[in-house]
């Protein structure tokens, strides 16, 4: 790179910056897909998608709390364990508390039948014992 432009280092850093802000963290999946772009010189492909999630999740009339908690409960509707158990820590990341969370679960009880409500409890439970709540 000349001049003053971002080294491919700086621009995958800010890309993970991102995902901590609305997420608490970097999920391993981005991680991955982060090497590849690197790699592969497709990191504008990237921080598009970083740049827009940020948009959808944060600068959202809904607010990063309520957002990250309708992304939980389409998740599990969708029977989408991992990035259902990544949206509800960003859940509690963005302010949201254990009850939220089981409302969440008990709503796709009634919009996605049981298997999605028992998704919800036991990620519910997972995120307790591994607070050690």
């Amino acid at each position: 790179m000349t001049g003053n432009a971002p080294t491919p280092d700086a621009r995958t850093e800010a890309v993970r910056a991102r995902y901590r802000s609305t997420l608490g963290g970097v999920p391993g999946g981005v991680q991955d897909r982060l090497r590849l772009a690197r790699d592969f010189d497709r990191l504008p492909t990237e921080e598009a998608l970083a740049a827009l999630r940020h948009i959808v999740l944060t600068d959202n009339p809904l607010g990063a709390r309520v957002q990250q908690l309708v992304h939980f409960g389409q998740l599990l509707s969708l029977g989408r364990e991992h990035p259902a158990r990544i949206h509800a820590r960003g859940a509690l990341h963005a302010g949201a508390t254990v009850a939220d969370l089981i409302g969440v679960a008990e709503t796709a009880l009634i919009t996605s039948g049981v298997p999605a409500y028992a998704l919800g409890a036991e990620i519910v439970v997972d995120l307790l014992a591994a607070d050690g709540a």
